[in-house]
């Protein structure tokens, strides 16, 4: 994926009147997903949304050809007959997708900035999830304020969401993103159990860590975090003027200092460090995407690790 969409298209007519940059990048990126991506995983999108029949059901008595992985051990004891748990079919998945806009994501110092990197992973989950019935729905966050796309299951409607995305102004310092906020939102519009992915560098204002961690009880939440080089160490340039596009402000950094260098390096890896443990801990599966690597080939090392452990739990619980 190449090149920076900067049209700033007024979202109730992008799907219209986009520039034919925005659908250029937007048509290579689907094909990107659709093509390369989930052929390179055989066609099986199970790596990356919750399969169907998750949900246990009632028991009934085993009956020759049944799996014997979903005998449930606990009851065929207590009734001293062999029993299996029989799962609900959940034939439609709800997918929300909670996408940050800042300005400090349009910065980029490698292979393409990170604003492009929250596009194609919105567009991984979408096209990956957009089968079966499946719907999707977004929370568009920051800039000053948060769009709500209620979810649908047509490509046309993720093609919306991802020129909305591709069209946002740059640099307009509507101030630091309120990611808790929207969380919040999202807890009260998504009332059906499903998948959550939340989008973002996490540059954001504090306090979301624990609405992250509420709407992990009800939904599998997926958190994508974007990340630049030169937020985890700084180069000998000199003394360096930086500016935040978020709020304006800037500062003047020594950075032919040694010490400097160290300590914002340190800084840095803490930071990453921490936002690891806070997913961790609240049992969150966590991909990280960077501007000077591939994220396609990201996508499939993290959905074939995911697969791998879902399909073990699903055997434990069997």
């Amino acid at each position: 994926m190449s090149g920076t969409p900067t049209s700033g298209i007024p979202a109730a007519s992008v799907s219209d009147i986009a520039s034919a940059e925005t659908r250029e990048i937007l048509r290579r990126l689907e094909l990107d997903v659709t093509r390369r991506l989930d052929g390179l995983l055989n066609g099986d999108h199970r790596g990356l949304v919750p399969g169907h029949g998750t949900e246990l059901g009632e028991t009934r008595r085993y009956a020759p050809g049944d799996d014997v992985r979903r005998i449930d051990w606990s009851v065929s004891a207590r009734l001293q007959e062999v029993h299996i748990r029989q799962t609900i079919a959940e034939r439609e998945l709800q997918t929300w997708v909670v996408v940050d806009r800042s300005p400090r994501l349009d910065f980029g110092t490698a292979l393409r900035e990170k604003r492009e990197l929250v596009l194609a992973a919105t567009a991984a989950v979408g096209f990956l999830t957009n089968r079966d019935g499946n719907r999707l729905g977004a929370l568009l966050v920051g800039r000053g304020e948060t769009a709500t796309i209620p979810a649908k299951g047509t490509r046309k409607h993720i093609m919306r969401i991802l020129h909305m995305i591709a069209d946002s102004e740059r640099g307009d310092g509507a101030g630091v993103t309120d990611l808790g906020d929207a969380l919040d939102r999202l807890g009260t519009l998504a009332s059906r159990r499903g998948l959550v992915a939340v989008i973002s560098d996490y540059q954001v204002a504090p306090g979301w860590e624990d609405s992250m961690r509420v709407l992990s009880t009800r939904h599998d939440v997926l958190a994508v975090s974007v990340l630049d080089p030169r937020e985890l160490e700084l180069p000998n340039v000199g003394l360096l003027t930086v500016a935040d596009p978020a709020t304006g402000a800037t500062r003047e950094i020594p950075t032919h200092k040694r010490d400097v260098r160290e300590r914002y390096a340190a800084a840095a890896q803490e930071r990453r460090a921490a936002l690891a443990r806070t997913f961790q801990e609240s049992g969150i599966d966590h991909l990280e995407l960077r501007t000077d690597q591939d994220w396609l080939a990201d996508i499939v090392r993290f959905m074939a690790g995911r697969k791998n452990r879902l399909s073990s739990l699903a055997g434990i619980r069997s």
